[in-house]
């Protein structure tokens, strides 16, 4: 059975999810890792879903504020074992939809250009690519994306 848990950052499944996350990431950016890390803090994200199959920790995803009635999408992650099951999507759509609860209006990311799976999984979310914003301007490897909630 899949359940999805409303919580922060101090949850010890999100937390060792974003552990492989970011595992999977220094593989994937390579040199890049480093600047990309540099804005993937989770010491205070106050808005994370936890997925949780079978009562086995299976994904995540969080949201913070970036603007006034916008939030940026940040640290979505399905383990290895747990991907093609639809969870992400879930997650995401549960990460808008309370963004959506807080009266804001905009979802913006940035994925990888090296994540294939994630821009598939935005795309057919109805996330549209848009010019990189803020730290991402000038980043070769980024993609962002917006989507109105």
């Amino acid at each position: 059975m899949l359940t999805l848990q409303q919580t922060n950052s101090s949850n010890p499944d999100f937390r060792d999810l974003v552990i492989q996350l970011d595992k999977d990431l220094a593989i994937r950016d390579g040199e890049e890792h480093s600047f990309y890390h540099q804005f993937n803090a989770i010491t205070h994200l106050n808005h994370v879903i936890v997925a949780s199959l079978n009562g086995e920790a299976a994904g995540c995803g969080a949201f913070k504020e970036y603007a006034p009635g916008t939030v940026e999408i940040k640290r979505m992650f399905v383990s290895a074992e747990h991907r093609g099951k639809g969870i992400a999507l879930l997650v995401l759509k549960n990460l808008e939809q309370w963004a959506a609860s807080l009266n804001y209006k905009t979802c913006i990311l940035e994925t990888g250009k090296k994540q294939p799976e994630a821009i598939s999984l935005y795309l057919k979310a109805g996330y549209l690519i848009i010019p990189n914003y803020g730290q991402y301007k000038d980043a070769q490897n980024s993609i962002c994306m917006l989507k109105t909630i």
